[in-house]
């Protein structure tokens, strides 16, 4: 590493952290992904130079995968075969959206078959950044698009349920964390299969040996609990960063474009929600407020604590929020190898 990429990196850092720091200052949602996201943007924009070694953007995707994977357990996936029906009036409308939202980005917003793909995938933003940041794509459109979707989500769905159905408090994500002897052999097992996986040519690889590691380590009771807060840290500052670094030589009159199509996607999503929300209501008789957390396309961790502090069922919605994930994480290889085919 030259004195120039140390430089570089060492800068982009101090400036993620500080957009961190603003953003929790004011409460924003996710502050260490959406902070030094902003942050590290801004300064790209106004012509920063940044560095990103790949060691430290292994080690994020790593880290990001374990944090995903933490989230299943068997009593989980147990519980998500209980709903079969809501599940897959679920899959039905993921599929549905991402047909619809990828056809409007390609005509209308400019974006390439592969990147209009990612743009369009309601939900698992650590994973869909990381397949475009995998295969060089076109991450920061991405990562805006993404990012209005989630901010919207996670600002409108808390306000409309706590008015209507109020909140009660109750405690969902457990509280054991790994510890470092558990951390460690999590993370070296998952280096491994990430290397196997990098040689298979799977996309994200890291980030997916993360994601299958940890949650084959929580079912069998190996390494249950989630990582440490610094770890997540860490992997959402990274990660922040290495958005914050796809801006360098982005102009205005795009960024313009980028936030039409993010409002597109969201309005189409929230629509195709709706739609699933009322179908399921219909035919299982459920309550709106557990379906609007459960079906809702934002970020895993805001929705969780959304469930949390309302009260809602919580083994239902972290079920149908886990299968989201998964059914994305099928979905979206299927659909990105198709149009390398075509």
């Amino acid at each position: 590493m030259t004195a120039r990429d140390a430089f570089g990196l060492a800068a982009a850092l101090v400036v993620a952290m500080l957009g961190t720091l603003i953003f929790e200052i004011i409460g924003f949602p996710s502050a260490p992904l959406t902070g030094s996201a902003a942050a590290v943007s801004i300064a790209a924009l106004f012509g920063l130079p940044i560095f990103m070694p790949v060691w430290l953007r292994t080690t994020a995707f790593v880290l990001l995968g374990i944090n995903i994977g933490s989230s299943v357990t068997r009593e989980m996936l147990a519980t998500a075969l209980a709903w079969p029906v809501t599940i897959a009036i679920l899959a039905v409308s993921l599929f549905v959206s991402m047909q619809i939202c990828r056809f409007g980005l390609r005509r209308w917003m400019g974006f390439s078959p592969r990147d209009a793909i990612l743009a369009a995938a309601p939900g698992h933003l650590s994973y869909v950044l990381a397949l475009s940041l995998s295969d060089n794509g076109q991450t920061s459109r991405i990562a805006i698009v993404q990012s209005i979707r989630v901010l919207f989500l996670t600002l409108c769905v808390p306000v409309l349920v706590a008015s209507v159905f109020g909140a009660t408090g109750v405690e969902l994500m457990p509280d054991h964390v790994l510890s470092l002897w558990q951390l460690a052999l999590l993370v070296g097992v998952t280096l491994g299969v990430g290397v196997l996986f990098s040689w298979l040519k799977v996309p994200a690889a890291y980030l997916l040996a993360g994601i299958l590691c940890s949650a084959l380590g929580h079912i069998f009771a190996v390494t249950p609990g989630r990582p440490p807060e610094e770890a997540t840290f860490v992997a959402f500052l990274v990660m922040g960063t290495l958005i914050g670094s796809r801006f360098v030589g982005q102009k205005m009159s795009q960024l313009r474009l980028d936030l039409l199509a993010g409002l597109w996607v969201t309005g189409t999503n929230v629509l195709i929600t709706l739609v699933a929300i009322a179908v399921s209501m219909q035919i299982m008789g459920m309550s709106p407020a557990l379906l609007i957390v459960a079906f809702a396309p934002g970020g895993v961790e805001a929705m969780a604590a959304i469930a949390v502090t309302l009260g809602l069922d919580p083994a239902f919605v972290a079920a149908h929020h886990v299968m989201r994930l998964m059914i994305l994480t099928i979905l979206m290889p299927l659909m990105l190898s198709s149009v390398k085919r075509a």
